[in-house]
């Protein structure tokens, strides 16, 4: 199949799933065509099965923002008629759907019909797209998707109860490629880089965002820090940085947290580490949560959204309610304390986290592009 991929290009959670996708759709002979503002950042590699096509939004004096939607849409429509694509693949509600929808339409108008399937992330739902400036927008492009999928039935629940949607949601869930974080390259990490040799390793990964309470973060470590000898790692960039990094001076533990900034070597950081740390608001899934799973790293996380879905109570992790730090710090310890509980907790997190191989999941998306291809036929 020919497979056109819309996302975000950024180290958000929707941007890194819809680029793993694409890469593995490549592996299995897929042509994958990657459409959107800048190179995505996991996409490293290019090969004959796998193209980057940039949208450049031209400057123009008259517009206070420049319409990315008119130059994404436009920029479909040719890439669809140049490369004869099969199925297009938007990631993300807004603008993407939109543009996508539009996309159809005018090569409807020039003959050529094709589906477009649209994959919800979270914030899209949840944040952005309840707003009441995009809610009808967002409820259009939805319902005018040839199949709609979500990464996890937490995120489809939502979806149905705050919008108007008359289609069916297809739970396709998130995914990790296992063999990644147990490469030779990641087996050699030296922990005496990062800590002592009786100190544990916390860690937090995420885009710094309110949403993730950074804070609640800094607060648990610090409760962490005052039974067991530890180090934190932050990684990321965000609006909430700055104040995570007054917050540890003000407790006085700047000394014990590490700021990294984003990072592509995700899987090198989490190898060093003992615990993940995700007390988030909410989230559509927990794909940080994952990716430390998958590199035997046991999750402490609030019990929200998608979250149980991924992190399993009293197995892979503990889950507590959102803002109870004192729950989140207390099963913290309570791995961390015990060497012997801490490597069954570490085993229980990989166990839990192949369940969600990239090979099991692949086939779920191959499925539905065939499905919606096979419909359009019918339909024209």
């Amino acid at each position: 199949m020919k497979i056109a991929i819309v996302c975000y290009p950024t180290f958000g959670g929707s941007g890194v799933v819809a680029t793993e996708l694409g890469l593995e759709l490549a592996k299995k002979g897929h042509e994958i065509h990657f459409i959107t503002y800048s190179q995505p950042v996991r996409l490293a590699l290019l090969n004959s099965n796998l193209h980057y096509h940039e949208v450049h939004v031209p400057e123009y004096p008259l517009f206070h923002y420049q319409p990315y939607e008119l130059a994404l849409s436009s920029k479909l429509v040719d890439m669809v008629k140049l490369y004869d694509i099969d199925v297009l693949h938007v990631h993300y509600a807004i603008p993407h759907a939109y543009a996508g929808y539009m996309a159809k339409k005018m090569l409807e108008d020039e003959g050529i019909r094709i589906p477009m399937i649209t994959t919800l992330h979270g914030t899209d739902i949840t944040l952005v797209g309840n707003h009441p400036f995009y809610k009808p927008a967002v409820s259009f492009s939805i319902n005018k998707s040839d199949i709609v999928t979500s990464v996890s039935s937490s995120l489809r629940d939502d979806t149905y109860r705050l919008f108007d949607i008359k289609k069916e949601i297809v739970v396709i869930p998130n995914f990790i490629e296992p063999n990644k974080s147990s490469s030779d390259e990641v087996k050699k990490c030296d922990r005496g880089m990062m800590a002592s040799e009786n100190e544990k390793i916390i860690t937090h990964i995420s885009n710094f965002r309110k949403v993730k309470r950074i804070d609640d973060v800094v607060k648990i470590f610090y409760n962490i820090q005052k039974e067991i000898p530890s180090k934190m790692m932050m990684v990321g960039e965000g609006p909430e940085k700055q104040m995570a990094e007054d917050l540890c001076y003000s407790l006085g533990i700047q000394d014990k947290v590490i700021f990294f900034g984003n990072s592509s070597e995700i899987d090198k950081i989490l190898c060093y580490s003992d615990l993940f740390l995700l007390p988030s608001e909410t989230e559509s899934f927990g794909l940080a949560a994952l990716e430390a799973m998958a590199c035997g790293v046991p999750v402490i996380s609030s019990n929200s959204g998608g979250l149980p879905e991924v992190n399993i109570e009293g197995y892979s992790g503990y889950l507590s309610d959102v803002g109870d730090i004192e729950a989140m710090s207390k099963n913290a310890v309570s791995i961390l304390k015990d060497d012997n509980k801490l490597k069954i907790f570490k085993k229980n997190a990989k166990e839990v986290a192949s369940r969600f191989d990239i090979l099991n999941i692949v086939p779920m998306y191959e499925k539905v592009y065939k499905e919606a291809i096979e419909k359009y036929k019918e339909k024209v």
